[in-house]
Order: C-alpha cells, then sequence, then structure tokens
C-alpha cells in the first residue's frame, strides 16, 4: 500500500511539471524614475515582485513552488507596479507611496518569505531612512522638489 501511495505521489509531481505558469516580464510602459539611491534601493528590494523586471529564479521553474511565485508576483505587481509608475494618476502615486513607507516602516515588506532566500534584498536601517525621506518629501507640498500635477522631481 505506502509503495502504491509514494508511487501515486511522485506521478502527481512529475504530472504538475507540465503545468503552464506565466513567468513573463511585460514591457515597461512608464516606469519609475527616481534618484539612482533609491533606485538602487527598489529595485534591489522590490523589483522583483513590484515590476515588470522580476528576476525568475530557477526553483520558480519547479511545480508547486512555481504556482506560488508566479502568484505572488502576480498580486505584488497587481497592488504596486513600478513599472507603470508614470500610467498611474497623481492621487495614486501619492496613496502607493505613502503605502510604500508604510510597509517599510512596519516590516512587512520585503516578505519575510522573500528574505529567506534573497537575504541581499533585505532593507538596512540606511536603506529606510533613504527610502523615508524620499517618500515624505514626495509626498509634501511645501516640498521645493514637489510638483503637485506628476509629481516629476522624483521620476527623473
Amino acid at each position: 500500500m505506502l509503495k502504491w501511495i509514494l508511487a501515486i505521489l511522485i506521478f502527481a509531481v512529475i504530472v504538475i511539471q507540465f503545468i503552464p505558469v506565466d513567468r513573463s516580464n511585460p514591457a515597461a510602459s512608464a516606469a519609475l524614475h527616481a534618484p539612482d539611491e533609491v533606485m538602487n534601493i527598489l529595485k534591489n528590494s522590490c523589483f522583483d515582485c513590484h515590476s515588470s523586471s522580476t528576476v525568475w529564479p530557477w526553483y520558480s521553474k519547479v511545480a508547486p513552488v512555481s504556482f506560488f511565485i508566479a502568484h505572488h508576483v502576480e498580486e505584488a505587481r497587481d497592488e504596486l507596479n513600478f513599472s507603470v509608475w508614470q500610467d498611474y494618476p497623481a492621487e495614486k502615486k501619492s496613496k502607493k507611496i505613502d503605502e510604500v513607507w508604510e510597509h517599510v516602516e512596519k516590516g512587512d515588506m520585503p516578505l519575510k518569505s522573500y528574505l529567506v532566500i534573497h537575504k541581499n534584498s533585505r532593507l538596512s536601517q540606511a536603506d529606510k531612512e533613504v527610502l523615508k525621506s524620499w517618500t515624505q518629501s514626495f509626498l509634501e507640498p511645501d516640498s521645493t522638489e514637489y510638483q503637485s500635477a506628476d509629481m516629476e522631481t522624483f521620476e527623473k
């Protein structure tokens, strides 16, 4: 009986490898432009899930892990996609930029499950301070760098 269960389990694992998973990186239509220091932090810690620049590691091709990763990236892009940042209306940009700092401050982002494998994506205190400064200045209407209509200053 145990042999049959093991054989069925192995067969199921093999079969699910043939279920296609979307690991595409759509073209970036209107990507975020921010100061280099900010972009480096975002690319290192955020872009794998929140952009169309996902680096798909080898294990993203192995089911059932592939299902989890592809679904997570799809949800993350739906929530915030830096590759279409310029397409967002000003109000949405303000809301999303506020949420960026809120999630970083709480320690919600990057996800702990992501950091288990991607330890170099962990945000240092200095990284957090850069993001805090950037997000706060992005939201301050009195900031000399603030552009009310499309906030171009932070999209260099």
